[in-house]
């Protein structure tokens, strides 16, 4: 696909982005489209938000868990982009509005240090528009639509866990606990994390920043919420991340 296609798909993605209409493009008939240029699809639409004076906060790391298999059929690792303006503090009552099928995954973040390694692992809750538009899920649709993501919640205090601390990953919905399990997705814990992203990103020429946050993946699945749900996000059993939806 041409420079030229890339830009006029990422402006459309864009626009269809801000009218709360994520990727209308894979509901109609359109020729298939490669996993390398869903990427530049979506590499393009960072640039594009960057313009507007959304600053990147780093990466995610996505379509890791069994669940997702299971659910959609596609299984990764891919990757995808966060932003500064999409980051909120805990306690932060959502607007279902604000997103397109609210969705929510509880993930394991990493903070990147100076040394451009792990500083500090917390707990977030992530914020995603869940909608496959194509007949067939693919992994193009999902690159090509940032993972989903659009947002996360942050802890009110991050703490100071490296990773082998941390034992289990909980979630829990209006009070009752929806799924727990191991809070990272590749063996070998936020390093490993680390080392993937870091291949993918060399092949497309993208830095890592002292301060980035990084989405790991989670082992967990992705859940709709509701005006009305109360999200909690537990490490090793404490709660330590909640917000809830309005209208």
């Amino acid at each position: 696909m041409t420079q030229d296609w890339i830009d006029t798909l990422a402006r459309r993605q864009l626009r269809d982005y801000r009218a709360r209409e994520p990727g209308t493009w894979f509901g109609e008939q359109n020729a298939p489209m490669s996993l390398h240029d869903a990427y530049r699809v979506s590499i393009r639409l960072s640039e594009l938000r960057g313009d507007e004076g959304e600053a990147r906060a780093g990466y995610k790391v996505g379509c890791t868990s069994p669940e997702i298999l299971k659910a959609f059929g596609i299984r990764g690792p891919v990757f995808g982009f966060l932003y500064r303006n999409e980051i909120v503090p805990c306690g932060t009552r959502l607007s279902a509005a604000a997103f397109h099928n609210l969705a929510i995954e509880a993930e394991m973040a990493i903070r990147i240090g100076a040394d451009l390694r792990v500083d500090c692992v917390f707990p977030v809750i992530e914020l995603h528009n869940l909608e496959f538009r194509a007949k067939t899920k693919t992994l193009q649709e999902l690159v090509a639509n940032n993972c989903f993501n659009a947002g996360i919640v942050l802890p009110a205090d991050i703490g100071a866990h490296r990773g082998d601390d941390c034992v289990s990953l909980g979630l829990r919905i209006n009070g009752a606990l929806i799924e727990e399990g191991h809070p990272w997705c590749f063996p070998g814990g936020p390093e490993a994390s680390l080392a993937w992203l870091a291949d993918e990103r060399a092949q497309h020429g993208l830095p890592l920043q002292p301060g980035d946050i990084v989405l790991a993946g989670t082992n967990l699945g992705i859940h709709a919420v509701h005006p009305g749900d109360a999200i909690e996000v537990l490490l090793n059993g404490e709660p330590r991340v909640r917000s809830d939806v309005g209208t």
